[in-house]
């Protein structure tokens, strides 16, 4: 079973096929067997897992079941779990149990969900290739010298790895859907404000988006239904109605116009990567698509304005973890005065990823700074969004590439953050703007999964999915595992 995708286990389940439990201990070894190579998980909750899947077979039984009964299921690092480690892959986190659950974690465990654990992430979710995590980098399964993305790359190491059907992540500038690209997954980032951000851990608070990781869209689709919706504790929450998402992704594509950007296909762009989106766009327009090429003038702006904006609000956002009331504390903290206490705690619990953009974020913030470069950087933003709305007065869906190459080497680019930051080109545009978008596998470049992002306007989530569901129908990228996981433990 642990090849099937959730569509096809929750209708197993729901057929006395199999018993959550079964499922659950099967998922539970197959992360003993393999996750050792892969570090895709900071915290496995087995005693809790099975408890859960007990309660959920018996759910099954009396017929008070949702699609998402007894389905094993993962969660980033980032989002609270009451009573279980919330260590957001850094150091200052690494002894915090929260006192409450995540909005995203409540409702999917009011579905009957079975959290297996917490997958593992870049340190506070900045970064692009699961490196700077406190727990060390996570492998990509396709190549275990490669990296999985980030800042997702746990939760989509686990998926690609069928190590667990599906899992949560977080999106703030590509962190759902590069490490989809780059893992062959599909993963999605909805709208900005369709998921409560309550319990999910800051790191911008105007950018981060909850998304999943999974196997199809119609996985994505499911999920997503369980996850949406207005929530009071949220204020960004949007009170919009959560559409039938299931249903909607069957209707066809006749008459669905997709925006290329022709600014999208540069030399930048690996060309095993080019190859693999040309057929793929292809594939659409002989499902009924049409394409139409267009210009996105400001999109090569995006990667500056979100160095400037991001670190903005993850410095104040971030001021908060100082060793007093919780997180980590130096062994050294009480000797000398209350500045020499800070600078303990923050000196030795952020790693250097995350105090490089502390850094920044305080300096653009500062007096003198703040309207050359904040400011500004707020307008580029406006910029972006108003391409991508224009963009949408034409057309249905924007289409190109995810990220510019396939997985690169672990230690390739830890050295030169400028090459680093620009792996999420072609996907914080979406962001910026609070705009949809998902990755969807589409190919290979050599041996390693190539991912084609489809970009839509606010609450278009259902036609994303719609898109993508037909794509897979046609093809079989979502279906490849990587070599030496498909076996049974």
């Amino acid at each position: 079973m642990h090849d099937k995708t959730l569509a096809l286990t929750a209708r197993a389940l729901q057929a006395g096929e199999i018993s959550s439990v079964e499922l659950t201990n099967r998922c539970l070894e197959r992360i003993r067997r393999f996750d050792e190579s892969l570090n895709a998980f900071i915290t496995v909750t087995g005693d809790r897992a099975l408890e859960q899947a007990a309660a959920a077979d018996r759910r099954i039984a009396a017929g008070d079941a949702t699609a998402l009964t007894g389905i094993p299921i993962a969660h980033k690092d980032i989002f609270c779990t009451a009573g279980i480690r919330t260590s957001c892959g850094s150091r200052m986190l690494d002894n915090f149990i929260s006192p409450y659950d995540a909005t995203v974690v409540e409702r999917l465990s009011r579905a009957g969900a079975v959290m297996l654990g917490k997958t593992n992430m870049d340190e506070f979710a900045m970064g692009s290739s699961n490196e700077t995590s406190f727990y060390g980098a996570v492998h990509n399964p396709w190549d275990r010298d490669k990296v999985p993305g980030g800042s997702s790359g746990g939760s989509a190491a686990a998926v690609a790895a069928r190590l667990v059907p599906a899992a949560t992540g977080t999106d703030t500038g590509g962190s759902i859907r590069q490490p989809a690209a780059l893992a062959g997954v599909t993963g999605l980032k909805p709208t900005y404000g369709r998921v409560s951000r309550y319990g999910m851990v800051a790191f911008a608070s105007s950018l981060d988006q909850a998304g999943t990781l999974t196997q199809t869209a119609e996985d994505a689709a499911l999920l997503l239904e369980a996850m949406a919706g207005c929530d009071s504790r949220d204020s960004t929450s949007l009170d919009e109605p959560v559409p039938d998402y299931s249903r909607a992704i069957g209707e066809p594509l006749e008459g669905l116009t997709i925006g290329v950007p022709e600014n999208f296909f540069d030399d930048g762009l690996d060309a095993g990567n080019a190859a693999a989106l040309t057929e793929a766009l292809g594939e659409l327009e002989r499902l009924g698509a049409k394409l139409k090429s267009i210009r996105l003038d400001n999109v090569h702006l995006s990667v500056p304005a979100y160095y400037v904006v991001a670190p903005a609000e993850a410095s104040s956002n971030l001021s908060r973890f100082d060793g007093v009331r919780y997180g980590y504390r130096s062994p050294e903290a009480m000797a000398g005065d209350l500045n020499a206490f800070y600078r303990r705690n923050r000196g030795e619990g952020f790693g250097a990823e995350v105090k490089r953009r502390i850094l920044i974020g305080a300096w653009v913030l500062s007096t003198g700074y703040y309207d050359a470069y904040y400011l500004q950087a707020q307008k580029v933003r406006q910029l972006i969004s108003g391409d991508f709305a224009r963009a949408f007065e034409d057309v249905d869906i924007v289409a190109g590439p995810t990220t510019p190459t396939p997985a690169f080497g672990i230690g390739q680019k830890t050295g030169d953050p400028v090459q680093m930051y620009l792996n999420d080109i072609y996907t914080i545009g979406a962001n910026l703007a609070g705009l949809p978008a998902m990755s969807v596998p589409c190919g290979f470049s050599g041996a390693l999964p190539v991912g084609l992002q489809l970009i839509g306007p606010h609450l278009s989530e259902a036609r994303l999915l719609q898109t993508a569901h037909h794509f897979q129908r046609e093809t079989d990228w979502h279906a490849r595992v990587p070599p030496g996981y498909g076996e049974n433990p």
